[in-house]
């Protein structure tokens, strides 16, 4: 699981490999971030299709009528898709939940995408990496790592 910017969820005993993911999706974020700096046109929301509203590389549009203009927005999407199938997403679930609400009840106060993170993490025994370790330090028994400092 993977939070922009700075928290990924792993399991246990995946560390070697998942390091390894991390250094790549390093050098991935600092290209997506180099390109996304680089000024664009402003976009209709209501004419594109997409996973991210804003983010270039999830976009198709249906503003060309020759579909040889779409192919460079299809090849972007199927590069990023080929980028995250490797990656094991751990579901939001009833666990996940039951831990968000008792949390909550015990007046935990971080933000609520971060609880549910957490929650996550907690939930299917999992260590979370993350560079926002003010906040996640707060969640009782969550156990947590920075790679990046």
């Amino acid at each position: 699981m993977l939070e922009f910017p700075g928290a990924m969820v792993y399991l246990p005993g995946m560390s070697q490999t998942l390091e390894k993911r991390v250094e790549d999706l390093e050098k991935k974020v600092a290209e997506l971030s180099a390109e996304a700096s680089r000024p664009t046109r402003k976009k209709d929301w209501r004419r594109t299709i997409g996973i991210f509203k804003d983010d270039p590389d999830f976009e198709i549009h249906r503003l060309h009528a020759d579909p040889h203009a779409q192919i460079p927005a299809y090849a972007r999407l199927k590069r990023r898709l080929e980028f995250y199938a490797g990656w094991n997403v751990l579901p939001w679930d009833a666990g996940s939940a039951r831990g968000f609400v008792n949390f909550r009840r015990q007046g935990l106060r971080i933000g609520s995408m971060d609880l549910k993170i957490a929650c996550i993490a907690l939930a299917h025994d999992a260590t979370l990496l993350t560079r926002n370790a003010t906040d996640f330090v707060q969640v009782p028994g969550l156990r947590i790592e920075n790679w990046l400092d």
